[in-house]
């Protein structure tokens, strides 16, 4: 088994980074060829989500739509620290993925890629990818 632990500095209040490359480094890094490939943030205010790579306007559509979904501001929020939106949006993203991987390259689709959302930036941000053999 192999760990890699990444960290981001995420710019905005909300953020979707392409980290698919990040975690293909690790693969070769890794030697594995064959197995399960799992990424998992321990924030709750930032997930992961295995979406479109070819039309950035997706990205953008997401986000905005989340945010109409769950505003930044509203007066029905309780939360202290203000970021109840970010919790909501992050508990439909989930804090992790998990991914195939064979012949030593990720199985995704031709259009997808692997996208970490931070949703309470700007922040400093972890992720760890754990790359299972079998």
């Amino acid at each position: 088994m192999h760990l890699f632990e990444h960290h981001i500095s995420t710019r905005g209040s909300q953020q979707m980074t392409k980290v698919t490359d990040m975690v293909r480094e690790d693969i070769e890094k890794s030697g594995v060829k064959d197995g399960i490939v799992v990424v998992f943030s321990p924030h709750t205010t930032a997930g992961f989500t295995i979406n479109e790579n070819a039309d950035p306007d997706v990205v953008r559509d997401m986000l905005q739509g989340f945010e109409k979904a769950f505003p930044t501001k509203t007066d029905y929020y309780r939360h202290a620290e203000g970021n109840s939106h970010a919790h909501m949006k992050t508990t439909l993203f989930g804090p992790s993925q998990t991914m195939i991987l064979s012949g030593g390259e990720l199985i995704l689709g031709i259009w997808q890629d692997l996208y970490f959302c931070d949703f309470d930036g700007p922040r400093n941000r972890t992720y760890y990818v754990k790359i299972l053999e079998g």
